[in-house]
């Protein structure tokens, strides 16, 4: 089995499609088939499923593809290890970020830093729900990950920091039947509203589904949104509520700040939640046993940007 003919197992079964595999890997479509064909005959098994319209993994297929993905990640931590000889001179570093954050860290100043420090190290940037980069970094397609998740969340055979803690905040129109009010509960929403999501899988999405739960009602009706500035703003136009991170509307960094309250933007009211445990948590997560020295490195620069927070912080 060689490297190689993972690597084009890989493409094929992210792209479900030959011929773009091919494209993506740089090969004619003859030669990316053949090494497949080759590939499962050294697994004696069929990996895809093959007919004119679609292409599918086979069960083996299935089995192969998380273990394909740790080989050629394990393969690519082996040359970091050899670079970190060379002081880190050259290499790369495959980070997940989420697009929420909070007040203790910035990561563009985090970036900076670490590309000062190790200028030939390039960075490979994923941006994607919080789900989905976690089962990257298991699967060894990350090295690491700054995700939308608490402690409690994030998922078995990770190692994780936490970075910080945000009060979630309510975002109405100003001719909402609360707008008047600063601090409310979920359960005060009246049962026709309609709430403004984060995209499902988000770290996000899932702390505010869990106050909801606290506050014993229903989200109600809703809709997905895939960017927290437009889901402030189409609140402030009365399309809906929405619950985002106090961070992303008041921060001086912030796409859409900073705002005082109440001003924020044109047309909106930000209200605080009485719950204390409606936060949005950010954390780094990695996976120790297979750490390559450049995600080492970068964490080591997190340390020096954040005081770690061990505990949940309530809204001020």
């Amino acid at each position: 089995m060689e490297l190689r003919h993972l690597k084009y197992f890989l493409a094929v079964a992210e792209t479900r499609n030959f011929t773009q595999a091919a494209a993506n890997c740089y090969v004619a479509q003859s030669a990316l088939s053949q090494q497949i064909a080759r590939l499962e005959k050294t697994v004696g098994a069929a990996l895809f499923s093959r007919t004119s319209r679609s292409v599918r993994l086979t069960a083996a297929g299935e089995l192969l593809e998380p273990l394909a993905r740790r080989i050629l990640a394990d393969v690519d931590n082996a040359q970091a290890a050899v670079d970190a000889l060379a002081g880190l001179r050259r290499g790369r570093l495959r980070l997940g970020l989420v697009q929420t954050l909070v007040g203790s860290i910035d990561m563009v100043e985090v970036m900076a830093e670490y590309h000062a420090r190790h200028p030939g190290i390039d960075f490979d940037v994923a941006n994607a729900p919080s789900s989905e980069m976690t089962a990257a970094v298991l699967s060894g397609g990350l090295d690491v990950a700054v995700v939308g998740l608490g402690s409690h969340e994030v998922p078995d055979g990770l190692d994780h920091r936490l970075l910080g803690s945000d009060p979630l905040m309510v975002i109405v129109p100003h001719d909402h039947s609360l707008a008047d009010r600063d601090v409310i509960g979920l359960a005060d929403l009246p049962e026709s509203h309609q709430l403004i999501q984060f995209a499902r899988g988000t770290g996000l999405r899932g702390q505010v589904e869990a106050a909801f739960a606290r506050a014993g009602v229903e989200p109600g009706r809703h809709f997905e949104v895939g960017q927290v500035y437009d889901m402030v703003r189409l609140a402030a136009r009365g399309i809906g509520v929405t619950v985002v991170p106090r961070w992303s509307v008041f921060a001086a960094g912030s796409p859409l700040g900073p705002y005082p309250q109440g001003v924020l933007p044109e047309g909106a009211r930000a209200l605080r939640l009485s719950d204390a445990e409606a936060v949005h948590d950010v954390s780094v997560v990695y996976d120790s046993k297979r750490l390559a020295p450049a995600a080492a490195a970068f964490l080591d620069v997190v340390d020096r940007h954040t005081d770690v927070v061990d505990e949940r912080r309530p809204p001020d």
